[in-house]
């Protein structure tokens, strides 16, 4: 049988995220291509329902992504994000979910060598998770 291979949402901030994707891209370092990336403005845009939806519709990871805290181009997002990624770990588990699925991280624009190790340590994670497999109903 072929070794599992997860799927990831990365949901990351245009200003900061996004750049050290792009620089990590632009300097060739190697990152596993398991991730799909979504680029949105502000991590604190990120609705819980964005996640559960991306799980619900054959996500094995989701990955959050956002400036340092701080750094905000638009001053609390990232905040606002940390918060509700808690409370959503928090229901996760509670719907029998491992909350390891989901990942909050801070990466600058700068920082393409930890985008690449984010995505590969996550890629790890969910290979000793397994695959999702959610029994929900429409």
């Amino acid at each position: 049988m072929d070794e599992f291979e997860p799927n990831i949402i990365g949901f990351l901030c245009n200003w900061c995220s996004y750049a050290g994707a792009d620089l990590a891209g632009t300097s060739r370092i190697q990152y596993p291509t398991n991730i799909k990336i979504i680029r949105v403005m502000c991590s604190g845009r990120i609705e819980p329902v964005f996640i559960l939806e991306s799980l619900k519709k054959g996500a094995d990871g989701v990955l959050i992504s956002g400036c340092h805290f701080g750094e905000c181009h638009y001053k609390s997002g990232n905040y606002k994000a940390n918060r509700r990624i808690k409370l959503l770990k928090k229901y996760l588990k509670e719907m029998g979910v491992d909350p390891n699925r989901v990942r909050f991280e801070f990466v600058s624009a700068s920082e393409g060598h930890r985008f690449a190790d984010v995505v590969r340590e996550f890629v790890e994670e969910l290979k000793k998770i397994g695959p999702i497999s959610l029994q929900i109903t429409p």
